[in-house]
């Protein structure tokens, strides 16, 4: 019995380890918005840092359509909504990273600081970090919180992002 409560308190203290609560650290959040008040969209690189501009132009016009999803993209894309004090979060970055090169042409892959953008946090209602939003090229996009690993957001992106692409394609 005392094994079998030490093998949950462990599944339970890794799973915690995965995500963040997101509350907002920035006690100086005035300074922080002027320093990147110029930045639109900067490519970081091979996954592109999202504000809320560069997101109603390239993913979603939720201010002229928020009811409606519409996806402004040319192919499947994942958004990284992370803060950069998260552990988490810094370890999905270089997976995505990795993950942006291997499917360069197929899949875009964007950041979203939720710090710095707290009007796209609130509108996804992230309250966990990291939190990754999955958008097929056709439908509704789906939200996944926690860190994964690389396995996983392959076999998401293969089997959700790429499904009816791979089968045109064969």
């Amino acid at each position: 019995m005392k094994r079998i409560f030490t093998l949950i308190m462990a599944a339970l203290i890794s799973f915690s380890a995965t995500s963040c609560n997101y509350t907002s650290k920035s006690n100086n959040q005035n300074d922080r918005n002027n320093i990147k008040s110029n930045i639109k969209k900067e490519k970081v690189m091979s996954v592109i840092q999202l504000n809320k501009e560069g997101f109603i132009k390239d993913v979603m016009d939720y201010e002229e359509n928020p009811k409606e999803w519409k996806f402004k993209g040319d192919q499947p894309a994942i958004i990284d909504f992370y803060a950069t004090w998260c552990g988490p979060c810094k370890m999905v970055a270089p997976i995505m990273e990795e993950l942006a090169d291997e499917y360069k042409g197929k899949v875009t892959f964007y950041k979203v600081d939720t710090e710095q953008e707290q009007e796209l946090s609130a509108l996804f209602g992230i309250r966990s970090i990291p939190s990754i939003l999955f958008i097929p090229l056709n439908g509704q996009p789906q939200m996944s919180q926690g860190a994964m690993p690389k396995s996983s957001f392959k076999e998401a992106i293969d089997n959700i992002l790429l499904k009816d692409s791979n089968k045109t394609s064969k």
